[in-house]
């Protein structure tokens, strides 16, 4: 029973690094465009500030959507191969933005098509950011599950 335990508090972790790292993403792409808008943090009217408060977890649930199936994958992998370094989680999250920008190209949408390179850049930092974050909350415990606990010996028979 405590292996089916250890395993829910993994799965509770992975998820809870799972919505850090969408929120840290979305935070990242919000503050990267309202800089390509201009606004500074001396300029930013405090209205700018109040809005960050509803749009970083907004786009957050958006975030988490578009990128689940891919980072699914790299949080199995990950899991499975014990990976606890930050290098790792930063470059699958960059991989993940570039599926999730993949997978846009492939929809068939011309709308939805992301054609700029400073907005491809931006997404792929986004996700590299969240991978980071990931591994801030949950990537360093990685393949945790795994380890089996020393098992000591029961009384002798003599």
């Amino acid at each position: 029973m405590s292996r089916f335990v250890a395993y829910l508090i993994r799965f509770a972790v992975i998820l809870v690094g799972y919505i850090a790292a969408s929120l840290a993403a979305s935070a990242f792409l919000n503050i990267l465009f309202l800089g390509s808008l201009g606004y500074t943090p001396d300029q930013a009217h405090p209205t700018a500030t109040a809005s960050l408060y509803f749009s970083i977890p907004f786009v957050a649930l958006f975030v988490a959507y578009f990128a689940f199936m891919p980072a699914a994958v790299v949080i199995v992998a990950a899991e499975i191969l014990g990976r606890r370094d930050w290098l790792f989680y930063a470059i699958a999250g960059g991989g993940v933005a570039a599926a999730f920008l993949g997978f846009v190209r492939q929809s068939g949408d011309p709308d939805f098509v992301i054609t700029d390179t400073s907005a491809i850049l931006a997404v792929i930092g986004s996700g590299m950011v969240g991978g980071i974050f990931y591994w801030l909350a949950a990537g360093r415990w990685a393949g945790s599950w795994r380890e089996t606990q020393p098992i000591s010996p029961g009384p002798s028979g003599s």
